[in-house]
C-alpha cells in the first residue's frame, strides 16, 4: 500500500512497521492550475492544499494521512473523501502540546490510526516490527519474551490515555490538558495520574525520553552554508541551492521526514509516540521555545537562511518577523504558489540571495576570471533582458559608457539579446572582437546563449545604482512584471532585497491596463495625474479589480487625471511597502520604465517624504550594472 503523508507529526514508521509503503507528499512539478480542487474546494484554501488534492488525484497512492495542522488540512480531507472514497484518508488530530497528558492523548490517537489502517489494508502491527523498523534488533534468545507485544486496540483505547512515562503529576501539565477541551480523555488522564501517584517507585525507575530531540545539521568548512525553515519547501529549493554549490546545513520546514528516533525495546510504541511529539515543534505548537533554542544555537554558523512559505498560509509569519529583526544570519523570505510557474521567481530570488552572502559577488567572479582585456578586447557589454524591454550598454576600461540601447522585448528573449547587442555595438563603433566579456541580467538572461555569464537583476541593479550614485542606500525599481526594493552598503553590495508576489500589481503592466481603460497612452497617464485636482482612491491593487474600479469611475464621470493620480498613488503604495521591508534609508533611488512616470514618482517622494534620485536613463541601470561586473570579471 502507498500512503502519503505531508506533516511530520504523521507516525509514518508505525505505518511502515505494518507494510504500508509511506511517501511523502509534494506536489507535482509540472503542476500549473488547479482545475480539479477548485471544483470543490474552497478559494481561500491555501495553494498547498490544493496542490495535495491534485497530486492525490493524479497519483497512485492508495491513501494518504493527513494532520489537524490546520483548517486547509480539514478541508482537503473532506474534499478527497468525496472525491475518491475508495481510498484510505485519516485525519490524525494532534495536540498542540507536548507534556505528559499530550504524549498520552496522542499515542492513543496513533493507536486509532493504527487500528482504521490495519482494517483497510488488512494488516497487523505489533511493537516488535515497530522495533525493527526503528533500527532495533532482537536476540534470538529474547523472542518468545515479545509475545505480549501484539497490539491490542481495545486495550490500548483505554490504557494510552494514562502516562506511559510515569512522571509526577504536575499543575501545569493538568492545565494545559483541561485546555484541551477533551472531557472524556480528561477523566482518562485523572485515572491515570493516580496511578502514576500510587506507582512512585515505578515512576524513578520508569524509562525517560529526551524532550529536546534536535534535528540534524551539517556544516561544511568549504562551501557557504544556507538553512531552510518555514513551512512546505520543495525538493526544487535544495537542487537549486545544491547546484550553486551551497551546503544545507538544515532543513527544519514542516514537511522535512529526515529523523532518527532510538529504538526502546520495553513500551515501544508509546517512547515512539512520544519522541514524535516532541520532536523540534512546528510553529502551531504551544511550547516553541525549543525553536527559538535551535535558531539560536544554528543562526550565527550559517551564511544565510532560507523562510519558505506558502502563499496564503501565515502561520510561520511571527517567527519569519521576529528572525528577520534579531536573526545575526541574512533572510530570504520566499513564497510559492506550488506551481511550476513558481520556479523563474524562486530561482531569481535564490540567486540574487546568494549573490548577496558569502557567496559573494566580488568572489564568484574572481573564481571565474577570464583572460585580462587586450589590446583588441578592449569593452564589456552588459544586457538586460527584461519583460517589457531588453537593454545593452557596452563600457570601456575608464568604467565609461560608451553606447547604450533599449528595445522592446518581442516574442523571444534571445532574438531581442541579440538585437540590441548589434545595435550598441554598432553605436559604439567597435565589432564583437572588441568585447572581452559579456553579462546577462533579467528574467531573459538565461536564454542569451552568447552571453558568458547571468547574474541576477537584484545585484545589477544594486551595481548599477551605485555607479550612477554612490550615495544610494534604497532602490525602488518598477518594471514591467514585477517590483523590487533593493538596500545597498557603501559598496554597492545588495544587503537585502523583497520583490512583489507573482501578480501584475503595481508594475509597468498594471499601468498599461489602466491606460488603456482611460484610452490614453502610457506615457500620457504619468503627466495627466500631476494635473489632478479632485483625491480618489483606487482601493484594489488586483489588477482585474483595479480596472474594474476605473471604469467604474468613468462610468461616474470623474475626470482622468483624478482617476490617473489615484492609480499612481496605488501603485506608490505597494512599492511603499515593499520600500519598508527592506529599511527606509536615504538616499532613495528608482530605476525601471516607471521611473519615467512622474506621477508615480511624486506619489512615492510623498510617501518617504524625500526626493527620489533618477538617472538620465532609469532603464539601463540594470544592464549598467551587469557591464560594470563584466568589467570586473575581465580586468
Amino acid at each position: 500500500m502507498r500512503i502519503g503523508y505531508v506533516c511530520k507529526y504523521v507516525p509514518a514508521e508505525a505505518l511502515e512497521a505494518m507494510g504500508a509503503h509511506m511517501e511523502r507528499i509534494e506536489p507535482d512539478e509540472s503542476l500549473v492550475s488547479f482545475d480539479a480542487a477548485e471544483s470543490c474546494m474552497h478559494a481561500n484554501v491555501c495553494s498547498f492544499a490544493k496542490a495535495t488534492f491534485e497530486t492525490v488525484l493524479s497519483g497512485n497512492l492508495d491513501g494518504i494521512v493527513l494532520t489537524t495542522c490546520c483548517d486547509s488540512m480539514r478541508r482537503l480531507a473532506d474534499a478527497l473523501r468525496t472525491q475518491t472514497p475508495n481510498l484510505f484518508i485519516h485525519v490524525l488530530d494532534v495536540p498542540r502540546d507536548t507534556g505528559e497528558a499530550a504524549c498520552a492523548l496522542y499515542q492513543r490517537r496513533v493507536a486509532e490510526l493504527l487500528s482504521a489502517y490495519g482494517k483497510f489494508a488488512n494488516a497487523t502491527f505489533s511493537e516488535k516490527k515497530l522495533f525493527a523498523q526503528l533500527g532495533g534488533t532482537v536476540c534470538p534468545e529474547e523472542g518468545n519474551c515479545d509475545s505480549s507485544l501484539e497490539l491490542d486496540y481495545a486495550r490500548l483505547r483505554s490504557e494510552a490515555a494514562q502516562p506511559s512515562f510515569r512522571l509526577a503529576k504536575s499543575s501545569s501539565v493538568s492545565q494545559s490538558f483541561a485546555n484541551s477541551n477533551q472531557a472524556a480523555d480528561s477523566a482518562a488522564w485523572s485515572e491515570g495520574c493516580e496511578a502514576s501517584e500510587r506507582s512512585a517507585t515505578a515512576a524513578a525507575a520508569a524509562p525517560r525520553v529526551d524532550n529536546a530531540l534536535q534535528p540534524q545539521t551539517h556544516f561544511s568548512p568549504a562551501l557557504p552554508n544556507v538553512g531552510i525553515a518555514g513551512a512546505r519547501a520543495n525538493a526544487e529549493i535544495k537542487r537549486i541551492l545544491e547546484a550553486h554549490g551551497v551546503n544545507i546545513a538544515f532543513d527544519i520546514t514542516c514537511t522535512n521526514a529526515s529523523r532518527r528516533f532510538v529504538p526502546q525495546k520495553a513500551d515501544t510504541l508509546a517512547h515512539y509516540a512520544h519522541n514524535v511529539l516532541t520532536q523540534l515543534p512546528c510553529a502551531r505548537m504551544r511550547d516553541i521555545s525549543p525553536r527559538k533554542d535551535f535558531f539560536d544555537r544554528v543562526l550565527p554558523q550559517i551564511d544565510g537562511l532560507v523562510f519558505h512559505t506558502v502563499q496564503f498560509c501565515d502561520m510561520y509569519s511571527y517567527e519569519y518577523s521576529d528572525l528577520k529583526r534579531t536573526s545575526p544570519a541574512p533572510i530570504l523570505a520566499l513564497e510559492t504558489d506550488c506551481t511550476a510557474q513558481s520556479r523563474g521567481q524562486m530561482l531569481t530570488r535564490l540567486e540574487a540571495f546568494l549573490e548577496s552572502i558569502g557567496a559573494s559577488q566580488k568572489e564568484h567572479l574572481a573564481s571565474q576570471k577570464g583572460s585580462p582585456m587586450s589590446k583588441t578586447a578592449t569593452f564589456v557589454v552588459g544586457l538586460d533582458s527584461g519583460s517589457t524591454s531588453t537593454n545593452a550598454v557596452v563600457m570601456n576600461e575608464a568604467r565609461e559608457i560608451v553606447a547604450s540601447v533599449v528595445i522592446r522585448t518581442g516574442a523571444k528573449a534571445g532574438a531581442s539579446a541579440e538585437r540590441a547587442y548589434r545595435e550598441a555595438l554598432e553605436r559604439a563603433g567597435i565589432t564583437p572582437d572588441q568585447i572581452a566579456c559579456t553579462i546577462a541580467t533579467g528574467y531573459g538572461r538565461v536564454s542569451i546563449p552568447f552571453a558568458d555569464e547571468n547574474v541576477t537583476e537584484i545585484s545589477c541593479h544594486g551595481r548599477g545604482a551605485h555607479y550612477f550614485n554612490p550615495d544610494v542606500r534604497t532602490i525602488l525599481d518598477i518594471g514591467g512584471q514585477d517590483s523590487k526594493a533593493i538596500h545597498v552598503n557603501a559598496t554597492g553590495e545588495v544587503t537585502d532585497f523583497a520583490m512583489n508576489d507573482k501578480c501584475a500589481a503595481g508594475t509597468g503592466r498594471f499601468l498599461e491596463m489602466i491606460a488603456r481603460s482611460l484610452e490614453i497612452s502610457l506615457d500620457e497617464l504619468g503627466p495627466a495625474a500631476l494635473e489632478s485636482k479632485k483625491r480618489l482612491e483606487i482601493a484594489s491593487m488586483c489588477s482585474v479589480f483595479a480596472e474594474s474600479e476605473v471604469i467604474s469611475l468613468i462610468a461616474n464621470n470623474e475626470e482622468k487625471p483624478d482617476i490617473a493620480a489615484g492609480v499612481c498613488r496605488a501603485v506608490a503604495g505597494k512599492a511603499y511597502s515593499l520600500m519598508r521591508r527592506v529599511g527606509l534609508e536615504g538616499a532613495y533611488m528608482m530605476t525601471g520604465g516607471v521611473a519615467q512616470n512622474p506621477g508615480v514618482v511624486r506619489a512615492v517622494e510623498e510617501l518617504i517624504g524625500e526626493k527620489l534620485f533618477i538617472c538620465d536613463d532609469p532603464e539601463i541601470v540594470g544592464a549598467t550594472g551587469a557591464a560594470l561586473l563584466a568589467l570586473e570579471k575581465s580586468e
